[in-house]
């Protein structure tokens, strides 16, 4: 049977593959976007994620037209380049509300239903730079970290309900994500950090603009929904990427810290 599809941040690379390849296999697919936007297979709906209320409208919309939700991907987000010391609260806030708070509002949105119609299955999508700290750009790791143990936390406690909760730590892809992140003034200004962050933005935007097709993440997410006991965490990535996940959770941390400080050129 089809399944009716919430995607956030559809408008534009993961969410717009995600969202494109499953309404094209038949389902009912609903996008998110901040913005009014028109596709003839994707039902968009203007939504902040950072906005509970607009989050409970397009949920309440989607109920009454669909009749349910069985899955939610949660894949809005952003990115902020720049030094830990020198972030603003603004930036802070920015970064951690849009994809930390984005993503515990959806859930806290769509759980009640999933709850009531007996299931469903929520995919948190979180980051190669959710399993390691990456150099300038701390809070989005930070945001991705709390993904983490908030996704393991909560496929804990709905599992009994029926509801499948997993995370995908997806490593560098070819998107917008690149030309869209926010890069730190303060930071590129600082005497003290700004050679150094330039160069390792240079490697990571080289790394991003050289990285996997998001289609590729499109057919993962789209074998996880078709998974009958889909695992809690997927990594999806190049091979060094996949060993570089391996390696973090057998070394000792501080020979962690300094390859990637070698890496990063930091």
């Amino acid at each position: 049977m089809n399944k009716v599809i919430l995607i956030t941040g559809a408008s534009s690379g993961f969410g717009k593959a995600i969202a494109e390849r499953l309404a094209a296999k038949g389902n009912i697919v609903y996008g998110t976007s901040r913005k009014e936007k028109e596709d003839k297979n994707i039902r968009f709906l203007v939504v902040d994620v950072r906005d509970r209320q607009t989050i409970d409208n397009a949920v309440n919309h989607i109920v009454e037209e669909s009749g349910r939700i069985d899955v939610v991907v949660n894949n809005a987000g952003m990115g902020i380049g720049g030094s830990l010391e020198l972030a603003t609260n603004e930036e802070i806030e920015l970064q951690m509300g849009t994809n930390f708070r984005g993503c515990v509002n959806v859930c806290q949105s769509v759980l009640p239903i999933m709850r009531e119609q007996g299931g469903g299955q929520i995919i948190n999508l979180s980051s190669i730079g959710g399993v390691m700290g990456l150099p300038y750009q701390g809070f989005y790791s930070a945001s991705k970290f709390a993904i983490e143990g908030f996704t393991e936390a909560l496929a804990a406690e709905v599992r009994g309900f029926g509801i499948k909760v997993s995370m995908v730590e997806p490593g560098d892809f070819a998107t917008n994500f690149t030309a869209r992140r926010v890069n730190s003034e303060a930071t590129s200004k600082n005497a003290s950090y700004s050679q150094s962050f330039a160069r390792s933005l240079s490697i990571i935007e080289k790394e991003e603009n050289g990285g996997l097709k998001p289609e590729i993440l499109a057919k993962k997410i789209e074998k996880i929904i078709n998974t009958r006991h889909p695992r809690l965490r997927y990594v999806v990535a190049n091979l060094e990427q996949k060993l570089s996940v391996l390696l973090k959770r057998i070394i000792p941390g501080n020979w962690m810290v300094s390859i990637l400080r070698n890496y990063y050129k930091v």
